[in-house]
């Protein structure tokens, strides 16, 4: 028998792959639609409990498959009722989850790296450095072990590729996890569930432009000029916002879809009246919205917070011009588990 790690982990496989792999097996199509459900909707984990498969067939699954799951370190609670989810790999790296309640929606935010390369000034995650990227079933399996904390509570109703890491940096498996989430046998979430966040890695994005796409896009854009973004986001030297703007003014969007631009608001470097000016002529031609987001300080980040009423004028100016500026409430604060506080560090009981 194969040692456990060597077997094909049938999380890593999509859709058309898990089709071909229980082809191998003399097994009809359908029942790759079967496996889908019961990996993806029951959450089962093992194959013993695909229990509509023949003895036979789950046996001859268990000796070429496997179920990987991630095991769940620690979670903790903010009053704001945001969760942190510390979980371990199968290597020992540690990745982390944030879920975040807001009216309606409960939101999941997933890594798809452990760590991050790009550096960005204003998260502790880049830090961190990157040490790999993740597995297909890594990314999804958060997902489900979140769920399965849930225990059938209210559902998860969105997810959110902003959690460790650049999904764009991580290609392939990201897509490939995004086309789990999106299947109608997989995990079932629409399209307009389902955001991917980058800061705008051009080759990713321009392969991009010939996906089918399945989730809404959005983009880290922190600066109003190519010196300040370039100080913040050293990976704005690589590929210049203008070279990435250009492409998103090309982007494939549904009807009455929109890119979301995501801008750190950091005192004293990108938060004047002045930046906000300078936005409006750059994002002419692409359908848009802003989320403005106060910094979340941290002491190993070297800038501060703006004021409040920094922040509302800087809302203001942009509304004025017609562009849609939302100014995003940090949750989970208080368990550094706001936007650019993730680092995969174990806490002390």
């Amino acid at each position: 028998m194969k040692d456990a790690l060597e077997k094909t982990d049938l999380k890593n496989l999509s859709p058309t792959e898990l089709e071909g792999f229980i082809a191998m097996f003399g097994k009809e199509r359908y029942r790759s639609v079967q496996a889908l459900r019961w990996l993806y909707r029951r959450g089962v984990r093992s194959v013993d409990e695909m229990s509509n498969l023949s003895k036979k067939f789950r046996e001859q699954l268990n000796q070429a498959g496997r179920i990987s799951t991630l095991q769940s370190i620690r979670i903790e609670e903010d009053r704001d009722g945001t969760k942190k989810f510390l979980l371990g790999l199968e290597d020992g790296n540690r990745i982390e989850s944030v879920l975040i309640p807001d009216k309606s929606r409960l939101t999941l935010c997933v890594s798809t790296q452990v760590g991050c390369g790009l550096g960005c000034r204003f998260c502790l995650t880049g830090k961190m450095g990157w040490k790999r990227n993740l597995s297909v079933s890594e990314i999804v399996n958060q997902i489900l072990a979140v769920r399965e904390h849930l225990s059938g509570k209210s559902p998860i109703t969105n997810i959110v590729l902003m959690g460790m890491g650049e999904p764009l940096a991580n290609y392939v498996n990201t897509l490939k996890a995004i086309e789990l989430m999106a299947h109608p046998d997989g995990f079932g979430f629409s399209s307009r569930r389902i955001t991917l966040s980058t800061a705008g890695l051009l080759p990713g994005l321009e392969k991009l432009l010939n996906e089918k796409i399945r989730f809404r896009l959005a983009v880290s854009l922190n600066a109003a000029d190519e010196e300040t973004r370039s100080r913040l986001m050293p990976v704005n030297r690589r590929y210049p916002m203008k070279r990435v703007l250009d492409v998103l003014r090309n982007f494939p969007l549904k009807r009455r879809a929109r890119i979301t631009f995501e801008y750190v608001m950091v005192e004293g470097v990108n938060d004047s009246p002045r930046d906000a000016k300078r936005l409006i002529p750059l994002l002419k031609g692409i359908p848009s919205k802003i989320n403005l987001i106060p910094l979340n300080e941290a002491p190993e980040i070297p800038f501060r917070r703006p004021s409040e009423e920094r922040v509302r004028e800087f809302q203001e100016i942009l509304m004025k011009a017609g562009l849609t500026a939302i100014v995003r409430t940090s949750k989970g604060i208080n368990i550094s588990a706001a936007c650019g506080q993730l680092q995969g560090r174990a806490l002390c009981p």
